[in-house]
């Protein structure tokens, strides 16, 4: 069984910056590719961004040069650098670390208001 648990989210003004954080936890795996995928109000959820072990990255279009993904293989942490945030990255973030199945964290949420 393997265990992620996240962090970094909350309420921020327009142009400002979040970072996520997401560990995994368990016993005796080996994390493949790891990422976040976002789901605002009355959507569907859809890929923020990915990270491979050996730091192959893949991001939404619309995301490409304002979030960077990253990742400690040591700890099996994953990482989300969200800046210059607009009210539609709105959203219940989620990770996950692709195993032997995928895993999904519990969310966290992003605000982006004035």
């Amino acid at each position: 069984q393997v265990r992620l648990v996240e962090s970094g989210g909350g309420l921020v003004q327009p142009g400002g910056s979040l970072r996520l954080s997401c560990a995994a936890s368990g016993s005796s795996f080996s994390a493949n590719v790891m990422g976040w995928y976002r789901q605002a109000p009355g959507a569907q959820r859809e890929l923020v961004a990915s990270v491979s072990t050996g730091g192959s990255t893949n991001y939404a279009d619309s995301l490409k040069g304002r979030f960077t993904i990253s990742r400690d293989n040591a700890t099996n942490t994953v990482y989300l650098q969200m800046n210059s945030l607009k009210p539609e990255d709105t959203a219940v973030y989620y990770c996950y670390v692709l195993v032997w199945r995928i895993y999904w964290g519990q969310g966290t949420q992003v605000t982006v208001s004035s």
